[in-house]
């Protein structure tokens, strides 16, 4: 792609086959909409024949880049052994070898691990188990589950409930029982909370809630550690730990989404490691396959664990999806895994952790504020009109960056796998993105 196609605001980005009315997009088709054709280390390429820098890892997940042999290799060896069992009647070594390579690199007091099929599925699956902790313990009024607005966990009724934003509404009611409750940056956004006083102003908040709905029907708090549909909003110094402190308190379940936040992202390998706080459930997905393979998982702690079954003995959590624990998912999400586990990424992640922040604040300059946790990047964007975040993201694609824009924000998610000349690639990008959009930096 010649430097004179990408910057071209009238370009067209994508090449598109006639006839689309058999297919039902994911998200809105717009002409900005690319067919993509196939993906090398952090590049991707449409149709027309365009490259594209990947800084969003896909969607969170291409961890290890689009071409990560150790776990190509996995899953075409598994695919030649065993592509599927029948999961009425058993499971598949990989899947075994997968839970409890997820168990060992969870939070110390995490015993169990369930796979399913993607980050909604896993929300769903913690919503249950919440629940059903709270009947064995002789509690079974305690059913209500308490999130964020503006959060998000999901697409499936249930997780799509508990994502407290406007435009979920359009498919009626939601499901009952779901409250929601206020971060501590929208405390900081609405009503100009500084930064040192919102978190524990969100927790105790949260608290009065749970005392207002009554804590005896109350089973869990489902949070995330990094808002991701805040441009990556920061939780506070001690807000987690206070979180966990009420929770306590009130004998109500912590549970962390981390379908983004997991298995690397922050520099350790769940952010629950890197705020110091464990929770009860912890819900994994996103790049725990390298992006190689639909999974995600329920992690939980051994209290939790022992009403599914014997302590330190076979657990089981019914009803469950057809592909959950398939072989080729797990075969890919153990090589993943493994590879993270034995290739000093946590190390180099941090390390290029740094040099990218540094990077993005130069770009930036004054038009927006970095946020940053591990390699993930929010900017709060300031400027002239609206739909900021949108506008950025259209200017960067394209110029042959991918990254997602919403609202007054951008976030970036680079691979792992990124170099440094990618990582300046992206911030040049970047950079002449907000020069178009919010005028060059003072």
């Amino acid at each position: 792609m010649t430097d004179e196609a990408v910057t071209d605001p009238r370009h067209p980005l994508s090449s598109w086959p006639s006839d689309l009315s058999a297919f039902c997009f994911e998200v809105p088709h717009s002409p900005e909409a690319l067919l993509f054709t196939s993906g090398k280390g952090v590049r991707l390429a449409d149709a027309a024949g365009r490259s594209y820098l990947d800084a969003l890892s896909g969607v969170f997940v291409t961890c290890f880049g689009y071409d990560c042999e150790p776990i190509v290799s996995a899953v075409t060896d598994q695919l030649r052994t065993l592509p599927f069992n029948p999961p009425l009647h058993g499971t598949n070594q990989a899947a075994l070898d997968l839970a409890r390579a997820l168990v060992d690199l969870a939070p110390a007091g995490i015993t169990a691990a369930k796979l399913v099929n993607g980050g909604s599925e896993s929300v769903e699956a913690a919503m249950r188990l919440a629940r059903l902790y709270h009947r064995a313990h002789g509690e079974p009024g305690r059913v209500k589950v308490l999130g964020y607005y503006h959060g998000y966990h999901g697409a499936t009724f249930g997780s799509l409930s508990l994502t407290g934003r406007p435009d979920t509404t359009r498919f009626g009611p939601g499901l009952p029982g779901i409250v929601h409750v206020w971060p501590p940056d929208c405390l900081e956004s609405f009503w100009d909370v500084p930064p040192e006083r919102s978190g524990a102003l969100a927790a105790a908040m949260i608290e009065r809630t749970i005392e207002a709905e009554g804590p005896d029907s109350v089973a869990a708090l489902v949070v995330e550690p990094v808002i991701h549909l805040r441009g990556m909003a920061l939780p506070p110094d001690g807000y987690l730990p206070a979180l966990r402190e009420v929770c306590d308190r009130h004998g109500v379940l912590l549970v962390f989404d981390e379908i983004v936040t997991g298995f690397g992202r922050t520099g350790q390998p769940f952010a629950a490691q890197t705020y110091g706080v464990t929770p009860d459930i912890l819900c994994a997905g996103k790049g725990i396959s390298g992006g190689y393979a639909p999974l995600a998982a329920v992690l939980m702690a051994g209290h939790i664990a022992a009403v599914l079954g014997e302590e330190g003995g076979p657990v089981s959590f019914a009803p469950s999806h057809t592909y959950a624990a398939n072989p080729l998912a797990a075969a890919a999400g153990l090589a993943a895994v493994t590879l993270f586990r034995e290739g000093g990424w946590p190390a180099r992640i941090r390390e290029l952790a740094a040099y990218t922040e540094l990077r993005l604040r130069e770009a930036a300059g004054g038009r927006g504020t970095v946020r940053a946790a591990g390699l993930l990047y929010g900017v709060k964007l300031t400027g002239p009109g609206e739909r900021l975040g949108e506008r950025v993201a259209s200017a960067c694609l394209r110029r042959g960056l991918i990254l997602r824009g919403q609202d007054d924000w951008v976030v970036l998610a680079p691979a792992f796998v990124t170099t440094t000349a990618e990582t300046d690639e992206t911030a040049r990008i970047l950079g002449e993105a907000l020069d178009e959009v919010c005028g060059a930096a003072r």
